[in-house]
């Protein structure tokens, strides 16, 4: 395989880092590509998985001597600190390759722009920036992680044509079809944790695990000012063994006697101030966690908190063609709302995706945006 520009070798090196979606977290997705003066590809890699060779490391030793003198490209910053791994800047510089180009600078305060002093002290070439806002965009969930220290906020619902995610009466399944359903699970599988409310508990009793298992087993958290919306003969609970379930909690309201019974069955309790954020307290204690990506699968409510608040980076929303009309219908995003109808599209790099009869709307918000530079 032969590339005409330094971009080409820089977006196949992209296109293989997002294969690690879902299995490196919370580290970022990184591949690399090693390519001799004519941009013929040597070797390549990716980080295949949490704990596992690094990029840079998986390319070195797929392309073993043919890397002295060759280029490599990689879409961040190679690191030059002892983690689950030695430092991959060590085994640039014992591969002999005599040029590194790098998509963009590591955000993590262990690295950041430390990699890239380092290659050049030992006298290896070092270009900065090829295909540089598609390479951040790549690792915005690790870049927000990093300087934040919260988790990139998923939501997802499903709805009919006319925008209801329930009737009148509060009836809402199905809304979509079994392959919209299979997909969701497999978005599951790629989270650290999803996020539901009392209100979708109450009604809904879901289980909120993945089936098949994924490539990750999230973190089951109920956002409930009591903690009663979860009972101990509930699915939640009965399923603890398959996937933990943390209870977020409002000091003020929580039922101590209730929760300690809920804790005694294995759940986790988190109470928070009731006059700070709610939703921002509970992103703050899952980013300490180095949870990566959360998933908010709620009702309108919640998600009307979360929307408010600016807190949701990307959606996926399944639209199916029916119809339920009604005033009182339940809408996918409640809260207070925006006073007027956004200039701007509430989302970009959307795409769409038909699953059986139903529509899949993705894409990431104009608030995540903030995070790519």
């Amino acid at each position: 395989m032969k590339f005409p520009d330094d971009e080409g070798v820089m977006r196949h090196a992209l296109q293989l880092a997002a294969r690690g979606r879902g299995l490196v977290e919370p580290n970022p997705a990184v591949g690399a590509v090693i390519v001799d003066d004519r941009r013929h590809v040597i070797a390549a890699g990716y980080h295949r998985q949490f704990g596992g060779a690094h990029a840079e490391v998986d390319a070195i030793r797929a392309a073993g001597e043919r890397s002295r003198g060759a280029r490599l490209f990689v879409t961040l910053e190679p690191c030059c600190h002892q983690g689950k791994t030695p430092p991959c800047t060590d085994a640039v510089i014992a591969a002999g390759l005599r040029e590194v180009v790098i998509g963009c600078q590591d955000p993590a305060p262990q690295v950041s722009g430390k990699g890239i002093a380092i290659l050049k002290a030992a006298g290896i070439a070092v270009t900065v920036g090829v295909c540089e806002s598609d390479a951040r965009e790549l690792i915005a969930p690790f870049r927000r992680l990093m300087l934040q220290g919260l988790p990139w906020v998923h939501a997802k619902w499903a709805m009919t044509l006319d925008g209801r995610i329930a009737t009148r009466t509060g009836h809402s399944m199905w809304i979509s079809g079994a392959e919209s359903r299979a997909e969701v699970h497999r978005l599951r599988g790629l989270m650290d944790a999803i996020i539901t409310g009392a209100g979708t508990v109450r009604a809904d009793d879901p289980r909120l695990t993945v089936r098949p298992p994924g490539p990750r087993t999230p973190l089951r958290v109920v956002i409930d000012r009591s903690g009663e919306s979860v009972k101990l003969d509930g699915l939640l609970v009965q399923t603890i063994d398959e996937a933990p379930v943390l209870v977020c909690v409002e000091h003020a309201h929580a039922n101590t006697h209730h929760l300690e019974r809920l804790k005694g069955a294995g759940a986790e309790v988190l109470s928070v101030d009731a006059d700070r954020s709610v939703p921002q307290q509970l992103l703050k204690d899952l980013g300490q966690r180095q949870l990566t990506h959360v998933l908010l699968e709620a009702g309108g409510g919640l998600h009307g908190s979360f929307h408010d608040e600016n807190l949701i980076d990307e959606v996926h929303v399944f639209v199916a063609p029916k119809i339920v009309g009604g005033v009182n219908a339940v809408t996918p995003v409640a809260g207070q709302g925006r006073a007027e109808i956004p200039e701007l599209p509430s989302l970009r790099d959307m795409t769409i995706r038909q699953f059986g009869d139903d529509v899949l709307i993705e894409g990431r918000t104009q608030t995540s945006r903030l995070f790519r530079h």
